[in-house]
């Protein structure tokens, strides 16, 4: 299979296409987790051991998508999505046949090359469209990618139960070669190459380094993203331990921020070109801060229970669907020309420091604590999001833009 860019290959990619390759990375993060528990027993490691695999997945997934985009915006989308794919499939069946849990950690973490799905379908809209229009295609791209995350963990628990941890591997692999035919068939080029060198693609860096409007868009979107990933380090632990759910019943519980997800994205989709980025992105950021925020209140008076827990999530679901496509957008749009370098370096930023809220919630956590420690991680995230896309409010409000 020659993975280029031929003439026969020059038509932009369909939504369904995008979805599904935004779709297989959300798949791939999260289906397995109801099985973390059980995975722990077969490895002989411990849980905090075991929980590595959310969070050096998370960290090789932020150093990818450094290396992704200016590669991508040298030698074009197609055939770095190509690789990528055939890449993620051999890590796949690593992860399946890992004879230990140091060896499945490292393909784990080779796991993390499906974060060029999410990369470069992101960057291929903003080749499309103007910013307020890739917001809103953004917008229902994601609102396709959250179905898959939260459908993922009640099928992943239902596959723990009914086969083992392994069906949680052998599913993202069928579906990974499914992608890959039809990423091969579909996925036309929607970038010219830059004709630069990879050393003058990373040199561009300080141009997006030094914008302050990049900054606040990406920390938006990070700090907003980082009370989710947060939540993905410590709400296992919280199912199993504290409220004593079973694997299925904390997969279905689990997927309460995603159906918020959807949601959100579906705002976006509809109202991003209406209202702009900034007022959709300070939205969601204060949603995010709502729910956190209510469902400490009610731990604190004693009232906290795994259905307020969980179901309070489904606002940081809506806050994030209505903050991360509006700010990937802002920070795509500051040099339209870095698209993909813009992508990778904003994704970079976000997963970076949600694979570390992701390890230090899990850390945090024991049957001491309770929730609260879980909680507050999350308050302080989601404040400090409405204070960056206030900032880039403020900043353009300077500039005159």
């Amino acid at each position: 299979m020659q993975f280029s860019s031929s003439s026969a290959h020059r038509s932009p990619p369909k939504i369904t296409t995008l979805v599904l390759l935004s779709g297989l990375s959300a798949l791939s993060l999260n289906l397995f987790l109801p099985s973390l528990p059980n995975m722990a027993l077969h490895f002989q490691a411990d849980y905090k051991v075991m929980q590595l695999s959310i969070a050096l997945y998370l960290l090789v997934n932020a150093v990818l998508q450094i290396l992704i985009g200016p590669i991508a915006d040298k030698a074009g989308r197609r055939p770095v999505l190509l690789w990528g794919l055939a890449l993620f499939l051999v890590a796949t069946l690593g992860c399946i046949y890992a004879p230990n849990i140091q060896v499945f950690l490292v393909f784990r973490m080779c796991q993390a090359i499906i974060v060029v799905g999410m990369v470069l379908s992101r960057a291929a809209v903003r080749d499309l469209y103007d910013q307020d229009q890739a917001a809103s295609m953004i917008g229902y791209v994601t609102m396709g990618m959250a179905i898959v995350p939260m459908i993922g963990p009640a099928i992943g628990g239902l596959l723990e139960e009914s086969f083992g941890w392994k069906a949680n591997f052998w599913l993202p692999f069928a579906l990974g070669v499914m992608t890959l035919m039809l990423t091969y068939s579909d996925f036309g080029e929607t970038s010219a190459k830059s004709g630069k060198t990879l050393v003058q693609q990373f040199r561009e860096y300080p141009e997006l380094l030094g914008s302050p409007r990049f900054w606040g868009y990406s920390l938006s979107s990070a700090l907003s993203s980082g009370a989710f990933f947060a939540y993905l380090g410590g709400a296992p632990f919280i199912g199993t331990e504290l409220f004593g759910l079973s694997a299925a019943e904390v997969g279905i519980y689990f997927g309460a921020p995603a159906v918020g997800y959807f949601f959100g994205n579906f705002f976006s989709g509809r109202y991003s070109v209406h209202f702009g980025v900034n007022r959709m992105v300070l939205w969601g950021c204060w949603l995010n801060a709502a729910g956190v925020a209510m469902s400490a209140i009610l731990f604190l008076a004693g009232f906290g229970t795994a259905l307020s827990f969980f179901g309070f999530m489904t606002f940081v679901g809506i806050g994030n669907g209505m903050t991360i496509p509006n700010a990937t957008s802002g920070a795509l749009s500051v040099r339209p020309h870095l698209a993909a370098t813009a992508s990778g370096l904003s994704g970079a930023i976000m997963l970076g420091g949600g694979a570390g809220l992701s390890a230090l919630a899990g850390a945090l956590l024991t049957h001491e604590t309770g929730a609260m420690p879980l909680l507050w991680l999350m308050l302080a995230t989601s404040v400090l999001a409405v204070c960056a896309i206030l900032s880039v409010i403020r900043r353009e409000r300077q500039l005159g833009l």
